[in-house]
């Protein structure tokens, strides 16, 4: 315990450089009176605000540290982390109990998951592997080396894009986890700082921010960030059901129904929104 610990302040200290860094950059950025849907307060920032609502909720599994979500062939998957707890999941989102699970082995600390081909990519924290299973019965046939940390990756159909806590996505070639190509993300001109779990959807990918209650909008050509989330509501609604709840972290879009879900670390909730995407 004092080990995961350990670990999560450190996380935590590079988090909050990060957010530091991020903050002084925007201060002289004017304020904008956009708001969403559900009510939000202004942004201190110009990039536009996508409006939003939710549709529904479902019920999450509030033991799961929320890595990675994402929909494959209708089904929910889901990542979780922290040492000796770290699963993957196939997930019914009704009910939010898992359908079937694998556990990691317990030093190693999950991250952001992706499907692409019929195959698993599970990211590792400081562990610099990336495990790679079969979708259809979660057989671990594979590791690879990751020569960074490991935070957030999805999948553009072709290439596989990660994230590790800083401003960059790296697209890497998912056959042997070769680094392609590195891509810095601005916002407003400044670096956007603690880029997490992502989602590619109709030719943007999104990141969950952490530390933050955004969802940035990110156009893969150019590294600009184009439009955010700004999910404060849902955050509040989900500590309002549960305290002990963490940060927001975790999209998963349904290329099937066109719908897309959000949730967080220990959340009790998964959340339905419609928006413009």
């Amino acid at each position: 315990m004092l080990k995961f610990l350990n670990i999560y302040i450190c996380k935590m200290k590079i988090g909050f450089l990060y957010a530091l860094i991020f903050l002084i950059s925007v201060t002289s950025c004017t304020s904008d009176d956009n708001s969403n849907s559900n009510g939000t307060g202004s942004s201190t920032m110009s990039t536009p605000l996508l409006n939003y609502s939710v549709l529904a909720s479902y019920p999450h599994d509030t033991s799961s540290f929320t890595q990675g979500l994402t929909f494959y062939n209708g089904e929910l998957y889901e990542g979780t982390g922290l040492e000796g707890k770290s699963r993957i999941m196939q997930v019914d989102l009704k009910t939010g109990k898992a359908i079937r699970s694998t556990s990691l082995d317990p030093q190693l600390f999950g991250e952001g998951i992706t499907i692409l081909n019929d195959t698993i990519y599970q990211l590792t924290w400081q562990n610099k592997k990336v495990l790679v299973y079969t979708a259809r019965d979660f057989k671990l046939v594979r590791e690879m080396n990751l020569n960074t940390e490991g935070w957030g990756i999805t999948d553009n159909g072709e290439e596989l894009i990660v994230s590790t806590g800083d401003s960059n996505l790296y697209f890497y070639d998912a056959s042997d986890f070769r680094l392609l190509r590195t891509l810095g993300i601005t916002e407003n001109g400044s670096p956007a700082p603690n880029l997490n779990e992502l989602e590619f959807i109709n030719g943007y990918v999104y990141a969950n921010q952490w530390q933050y209650p955004y969802i940035l909008k990110i156009d893969p050509s150019s590294g600009q960030v184009v439009a955010k989330l700004d999910l404060t509501d849902i955050v509040n609604r989900a500590k309002a059901k549960d305290p002990k709840v963490d940060f927001l972290n975790g999209i998963a879009y349904n290329p099937e129904t066109k719908k897309i879900y959000v949730t967080g670390k220990l959340w009790p909730e998964i959340y339905e929104l419609d928006f413009p995407h």
